[in-house]
């Protein structure tokens, strides 16, 4: 099988657990970049927490899936593609849940995340993103628009539990677990595997020609629809039998080997 799309998370899958791109990795993906595979990150990360590390890959001439799949942009052209955000309306009703569910909640507004709280969580995401943090008096005051995503984070046990039950009260959204401590909630139909399906779509590029690397509940839709779904061996226990293949750690080179085994072989 040729292999045309090399479609990779980020966190904990890409990058080590420095949030480094590895030296191994990064002679791999070049190697697949010649061989003609089109190499896209796709991440819950903001589109702004990703184009250093495009860079770092030379895919400016490439594509780049943020906020879990919200947004798409082309890198060469700079511009958005697809985007789909969540309505003002949602933002509250899932801030409302929040309160009543004792989590913190953030969301991001003209590039910083905005919240009411702090906690260990939200700076987890700050480090991670590199994003300012806007701490708020009153959340909805400061939502006074549409947002592509919100993020509730908690401690993983009791997270996992209001994870289980926010699906099961609201339906009409996307949520995903990213991190044990982050629950992602997007637009009803957004996520990585929808958003990946649409730009191979877009590229004339067959299901069965992706390949998709990832670790998490968030990676699982886009893992389920590749040709080729992998995880690294850190991924979450519950989900290890959910891809065809799984490969090395993110700390000793999975994508890498991905990349031997099924594009330079």
């Amino acid at each position: 099988m040729k292999y045309k799309m090399l479609v990779l998370d980020m966190d904990d899958t890409l990058l080590n657990d420095d949030h480094k791109i590895s030296i191994e990795n990064r002679e791999m993906l070049a190697k697949a970049k010649e061989k003609g595979v089109l190499v896209i990150l796709a991440s819950g990360r903001p589109t702004p927490a990703m184009t250093a590390y495009a860079k770092e890959l030379g895919l400016e001439d490439s594509y780049m899936i943020s906020y879990n799949g919200a947004v798409i942009t082309n890198l060469k052209e700079n511009e958005i593609i697809f985007e789909q955000t969540l309505t003002q309306e949602q933002i509250y009703e899932l801030y409302d849940y929040s309160v009543q569910h004792n989590t913190h909640i953030i969301t991001y507004v003209e590039g910083k995340v905005v919240s009411e709280t702090s906690s260990e969580y939200i700076d987890i995401e700050l480090n991670i993103t590199g994003l300012e943090h806007n701490k708020v008096l009153d959340f909805k005051a400061a939502v006074q628009s549409s947002a592509v995503k919100c993020i509730l984070l908690e401690e993983p046990s009791y997270l996992r539990e209001v994870e289980q039950h926010l699906k099961a009260a609201m339906p009409h959204l996307s949520v995903c677990m990213s991190k044990p401590f982050f629950l992602e909630v997007a637009q009803n139909g957004i996520d990585k595997g929808a958003s990946v399906k649409f730009l191979a779509d877009k590229l004339n590029i067959l299901q069965s020609e992706v390949i998709a690397v990832g670790n998490a509940g968030n990676d699982l839709s886009m893992i389920e629809y590749a040709g080729l779904g992998v995880w690294v061996d850190n991924v979450d226990a519950h989900l290890r039998d959910k891809a065809d293949v799984i490969v090395a750690s993110n700390n000793n080179d999975g994508v890498a080997e991905v990349v031997k085994r099924f594009i330079l072989a």
